[in-house]
């Protein structure tokens, strides 16, 4: 009986081994990023807002609503720019991206878009005021990020919207 158990656990080890060594998704899924856009609002005792704090260097709470209004499920492509003495994350959203982010940013002018990514790390980037309405699917920011984070963010949301358009997500 001793000897079956021992014969099972190297079976076990094995099998743990070439699912490790075999596994191609695993790597794939590490190198994709999300994007999430919370708008501002009141908090209130519902449950449906969360207080959330934006930057690093110097942070400050925001009230947001839990469920997004816009995620990558809504981005049509990711651009890292150049600007003044840095870089933006430009999204430029899809069809249903645009029309969401054109009612919102008419509806809450004023307010601010708390935005969100996971990357692996889960990290709240910006919140830049909606100080216009925004019709053409673009959304332009400075984020909470080294730029080799900011590449990265872009890289894994290209890699995920491709995904996605295979319907593999």
């Amino acid at each position: 009986m001793k000897i079956g158990s021992s014969l099972f656990n190297i079976y076990l080890l094995i099998c743990l081994a070439l699912a490790g060594t075999g596994c191609q998704t695993g790597k794939k899924d590490k190198e994709l990023s999300t994007i999430r856009f919370h708008i501002e609002t009141n908090p209130d005792t519902s449950g449906r807002t969360t207080l959330v704090t934006i930057g690093r260097t110097e942070p400050f709470p925001i009230s947001v609503e839990k469920a997004p209004f816009l995620s990558e499920a809504h981005v049509q492509q990711a651009s890292l720019l150049d600007a003044l003495g840095g870089y933006q994350i430009m999204i430029q959203f899809d069809r249903q991206g645009t029309w969401l982010l054109e009612q919102y940013s008419t509806a809450a002018k004023g307010k601010r878009v708390a935005i969100a990514s996971s990357f692996p790390e889960n990290r709240w980037l910006a919140a830049p005021r909606l100080a216009n309405r925004i019709s053409d699917g673009v959304l332009v920011f400075t984020p909470d990020a080294t730029r080799e984070e900011s590449e990265r963010i872009v890289r894994g949301l290209n890699l995920l919207v491709k995904e996605i358009a295979k319907g593999n997500r």
